[in-house]
């Protein structure tokens, strides 16, 4: 039974920085792609950033350069640091599985699509005050 479990989410000052985890069971964590999600209050579910098996990473436009997203293959976990943190950012951040084996070579309009991800975590509340 495949499992996700975010945590780290929280309320942060304008320019802090947060951490968010993402546990995960269930499957080989190494084999697949992993990303971040958000969703902002009245809005819809948007890509924040993702990581392939061989640790390639993509990044929103929105995010980069203030986010990184990395992985943690011996203990099954995915991080998103997220620094320079502004009201804008606050949102539900979710983590999503690609349920594709070893999926390393496709365009990046395919990991940053919502409808690669198979699997999704319940969820972590970042706020960011001004």
């Amino acid at each position: 039974d495949v499992q996700l479990q975010a945590s780290g989410g929280g309320l942060v000052q304008a320019g802090g920085s947060l951490r968010l985890s993402c546990t995960f069971s269930g499957f080989t964590f190494d084999d697949y792609s992993i990303g971040w999600y958000r969703q902002a209050p009245g809005k819809g579910r948007e890509f924040a950033a993702a990581i392939t098996p061989s640790a390639r990473t993509y990044y929103a436009d929105s995010v980069k350069g203030r986010f990184t997203i990395s992985r943690d293959n011996a203990n099954d976990t995915l991080y998103l640091q997220m620094s320079s943190l502004q009201p804008e950012d606050t949102a539900i951040y979710f983590c999503a599985l690609d349920a594709t084996f070893r999926s390393n070579w496709k365009t990046a309009g395919y990991y940053t699509s919502s409808t690669t991800y198979d699997y999704w975590g319940q969820g972590t509340q970042v706020t960011v005050s001004s």
